[in-house]
């Protein structure tokens, strides 16, 4: 049933993302794909839940042969038995708090875009963050129990098969995503005259979808391949342990994979907005501004993209090649570095995962429209959606024009 559930949800959120709520009967309906896709979500917990337990770890362990052969890619070369006590004592409260946070405000954010229209490429991007977002959050409840050591092992496998690939790939989508965003600003205040193609919403729903099916794609085989019966380490099962051989070089060459794509996206989100930090201190200069206030303003709305992304997901970057390799490879490292490398991985993690928090920021900074909802829900009171507001009857062309400039920003 969850696969169907998942399918079916899955596609009726998408096609409400791009229905505009203009009436009673559509928002319940919103409402209603929403409760649903919350309640099939629930259901892998509880499946995992109500499967039996071992009655004995011996019975999940590998057989010898199997053992030897994933040991020539694993790191074997020294027995290390994992100390979880700090992360088990940490991290669950760290990522519950986490969770409460993240699931109010990516379910505000996902309700306000829910009425908006995708009239944009750059609000369609946003919704598709929303909905990474939202999947990411919904898998931390599962990561939770499991650090926790809560629930039979048969939880952890289903993390390990599942729902860490869901969380790891949301993570990526959302990369991509604002890499997507910030061409976009790019495109739209750099170069604003004649329409370029990628900035057509057909085309930015083309590229939103083929995110996400190259990304899925390319996850599928680390859920296919960990086939293998799971062993443990120091009480806790150990993901890569149920990996085959060919998952284990998989899941070593999609890591690369995905340092490409952060490191590639964070030189492109500097180059957009090195050009954009320079159009708009030109657009200044010209009008020669007085109003610092604008200035930082503006300074604010250009750099809180790049601001959001080195903080969360950078040192996770740094610290991720290393941390693979004594999982996949025959590594002569100590022990206690191969501890430092776990609990850095696992910290950076975490902090990469506040990303889901901080994303709101940008939609705040950046959509206007959104703004507007969001005011209108705070002050409960109907906030007219006409076009951008106009500057005033004494302003002079160049200051027509930088208001416009930083109007686009918005």
């Amino acid at each position: 049933m969850f696969p169907i559930a998942l399918l079916l949800n899955g596609v009726a959120a998408w096609v409400s993302l791009h229905i505009k709520a203009t009436s009673n009967f559509v928002v319940y309906l919103k409402n209603l794909v929403a409760a649903d896709i919350i309640m099939t979500l629930i259901i892998p917990i509880k499946v995992a839940r109500d499967l039996p337990a071992a009655d004995d770890k011996n019975t999940i362990r590998r057989s010898t042969k199997d053992q030897k052969m994933n040991d020539s890619l694993s790191n074997t070369s020294i027995v290390c038995v994992r100390d979880t006590s700090v992360t088990a004592a940490v991290f669950p409260y760290l990522y519950s708090l986490l969770f409460i946070v993240a699931l109010i405000m990516n379910s505000l954010a996902a309700w306000i875009f829910f009425s908006i229209p995708s009239s944009s490429t750059f609000v369609v991007f946003l919704k598709n963050v929303v909905v990474a977002d939202l999947l990411m959050t919904l898998t931390i409840p599962l990561k939770v129990l499991r650090d926790a050591g809560v629930g039979s092992w048969r939880l952890s496998a289903f993390y390990c098969q599942y729902s860490a690939v869901l969380f790891y790939i949301t993570m990526y989508i959302s990369i991509l995503l604002l890499g997507l965003i910030s061409l976009d600003r790019y495109l739209k205040i750099v170069r604003p005259f004649g329409k370029c193609s990628l900035q057509r919403v057909r085309v930015g729903q083309l590229l939103s979808a083929t995110v996400w099916a190259v990304m899925l794609s390319l996850a599928l085989p680390n859920v296919i391949l960990s086939d293998q019966k799971p062993r443990f380490s120091g009480g806790r099962l150990k993901c890569t342990s149920m990996k085959s051989n060919a998952g284990l070089l998989w899941h070593e060459g999609f890591n690369y994979f995905c340092q490409v794509v952060f490191w590639g996206t964070l030189a492109l989100m500097v180059f957009c907005y090195t050009f954009i930090s320079k159009k708009v201190y030109e657009s200044y200069k010209a009008s020669k501004s007085r109003s610092q206030t604008a200035r930082r303003r503006t300074k604010a709305k250009v750099f809180v993209v790049v601001g959001v992304f080195f903080t969360c997901f950078a040192p996770f970057h740094f610290a991720r090649v290393p941390y693979t390799l004594t999982q996949t490879r025959s590594m002569a490292s100590p022990c206690l570095a191969q501890h430092a490398l776990y609990i850095a991985k696992e910290t950076t993690l975490w902090l990469s995962a506040t990303n889901v928090c901080l994303d709101p920021l940008i939609y705040v900074f950046l959509c206007k429209v959104f703004r507007k909802r969001l005011t209108s829900a705070i002050c409960r009171k109907r906030v007219h959606m006409g076009p951008l507001e106009s500057t005033t009857a004494t302003s002079t062309p160049l200051e027509m024009s930088q208001a416009h400039l930083s109007n686009r920003l918005s």
